[in-house]
Parts: C-alpha cells; sequence; structure tokens
C-alpha cells in the first residue's frame, strides 16, 4: 500500500466516528426539541452535515485509491448513513489498514510474492 492510499483510509478513518457521534446527537436534540424549548437542532445539523460531506469526500477518496469492490465500497457507504455506523466503519478500516502494513512489510521482507 502506497503512503497516499494508506493516508485516505486514515483520513477516512479519523472523520468516521466523529460522524456517528454527531448523528446521535443530532438525534437527541431532534428530540429535545420536540419535547423541551431545547432547540440545538440547527448548530448539530451544520456541524452533521459537515462531517457527512467530509465523510463523503473521503470515502470517495478512499474507493479511488484503494480499489475497493463495489460491496466493499457500498458497505462503507451504507455505514455512514446508519447512526452508528460509523463506529463499525472505524473499526473495519482500521483493521484493513493494519492488515496492509503487516502485507506491505511482508512483501518487503521477501516472505509474500505479492
Amino acid at each position: 500500500m502506497d503512503l497516499k492510499t494508506a493516508s485516505a483510509i486514515r483520513r477516512l478513518r479519523l472523520v468516521s466516528a466523529p460522524e456517528a457521534i454527531s448523528f446521535l446527537l443530532l438525534l437527541v436534540c431532534s428530540v429535545l426539541k420536540r419535547t423541551t424549548d431545547f432547540n440545538a437542532v440547527p448548530v448539530m445539523g451544520m456541524i452533521h452535515g459537515v462531517l457527512f460531506i467530509l465523510y463523503v469526500i473521503f470515502w470517495l477518496d478512499a474507493w479511488n485509491r484503494t480499489k475497493w469492490s463495489a460491496k466493499t465500497g457500498i458497505w462503507y457507504f451504507l455505514l455512514s448513513v446508519l447512526p452508528t455506523g460509523g463506529f463499525f466503519a472505524e473499526r473495519r478500516l482500521k483493521r484493513e489498514a493494519e492488515d496492509a502494513v503487516i502485507a506491505s512489510r511482508a512483501r518487503q521482507e521477501g516472505i509474500v510474492n505479492a
């Protein structure tokens, strides 16, 4: 895995959890808006919107660089629209990045011819 591909996966990982947290907070704010006088939906909506747009941009970049299959690429997008999906995406991306580092080291040491 080259440096740009690893960076693309890292950026997607870094925005996954905050995007999921902002989604959950937006849901909480929506409930509070309807049950109390507390209205933070405009602020949380904007924060979540920015994080979601960043997630989509980083997702497209990672998909382009890693050459994921359509199934994998779509799976990562679907995780972004589920309230807690960003946490699962982050965990899976971390595992994928670690596996890529292990494979890269194995190739450098001549253990694997891949």
